[in-house]
């Protein structure tokens, strides 16, 4: 699991999304973005797609993230159940993603499935991979017709530090100095500070990724700096800490009950610190998944995969296939 960079408040769970870092958890119209941030939300066919765009190192402190462009998908449901939702999210996952990839016709993607296949909250990226249509080692071996409207392609789940004793940023490292991609995309899971962003909402940047940093294993980042080429992050949020779901409770009791008013006057992260100064001795940093992740992880690493395929392959384009 992932983040983009250190959380403005360390007391405060961890988040690896930048609409969580805004005021009011980004409802940006009722509240003003910091200065150096600038945020625009749009809505297409139900899925309301929102651009945090960090311009300044000052914009980058406030909300505790590196200057680059998080774009954020929202879906009613995700992952969407019927197959004709699944597209339409697929589709305007592509699109968000050729904004940021820039690649030409010779271009050339290697991806990257950050996380833990054995455990399913931490398998989103290496699930992805296994459905990337991969095509380096085909572009110069199999006669042009055939991969005419295809890109280089490589793909890799590296595993974790526990599961290979090695840094996952040494080994993306390694390969892209050897193979000499046009881009990396990373694919992770995440966590969030919002009990209403699990499963349902993708976030993609152009900063780079730092794995398990979201559930407090900081490693090796994966940027631009590091690796040496630019580096986009997918991720979905796939854990909530303990503290945000007594938080978001008590606060939907503070505004249904009089009782309660006095801790609803508070805001989020007050509450959500006071919660968890009460937890920590008893629990730990503890975090959350829904019981329903397995199939959450199978149906977002399809639709995932399928945006990816989409923007990578041009041939693929028009219409993006679910595995």
């Amino acid at each position: 699991m992932g983040d983009d960079g250190p959380s403005p408040d360390p007391s405060l769970p961890r988040t690896d999304l930048a609409v969580d870092s805004l005021p009011e958890h980004g409802q940006t119209e009722t509240s003003e973005p910091p200065r150096g941030v600038r945020v625009a939300t749009e809505v297409h066919e139900g899925i309301e797609i929102t651009r945090v765009v960090v311009e300044s190192d000052e914009g980058g402190r406030a909300i505790g993230k590196p200057p680059g462009s998080y774009i954020t998908v929202s879906a009613p449901e995700v992952p969407p159940r019927s197959t004709e939702a699944r597209e339409t999210t697929a589709r305007l996952l592509a699109r968000e993603l050729e904004s940021l990839l820039h690649l030409d016709e010779d271009g050339e993607a290697f991806v990257v499935g950050l996380g833990n296949w054995n455990a399913t909250p931490d398998a989103l990226g290496p699930r992805v991979v296994s459905q990337i249509l991969v095509t380096r080692h085909l572009h110069g071996q199999v006669p042009a017709n055939l991969v005419e409207g295809t890109r280089r392609v490589s793909a890799l789940a590296p595993g974790v530090l526990g599961l290979t004793g090695i840094e996952t940023g040494e080994i993306i490292r390694g390969i892209v100095e050897h193979i000499h991609p046009t881009v990396v995309i990373a694919v992770d899971s995440l966590a969030s500070r919002s009990i209403g962003r699990l499963l349902r909402t993708i976030q993609i940047a152009d900063t780079g990724i730092h794995p398990g940093s979201g559930v407090g294993n900081n490693r090796t980042g994966i940027t631009q700096d590091t690796v040496g080429v630019p580096v986009i992050a997918i991720g979905v949020p796939t854990v909530v800490h303990a503290s945000v779901i007594a938080s978001d409770t008590l606060g939907l009791l503070a505004r249904e009950a009089r009782a309660f008013r006095r801790f609803e006057a508070n805001d989020d992260n007050t509450r959500q610190e006071l919660i968890a100064k009460v937890l920590a001795p008893a629990v730990g940093d503890l975090v959350v998944t829904p019981k329903d992740i397995d199939f959450a992880i199978a149906e977002l690493a399809k639709m995932i995969a399928a945006a990816l395929n989409a923007a990578l392959h041009p041939r693929m384009a028009a219409n993006p296939a679910l595995v």
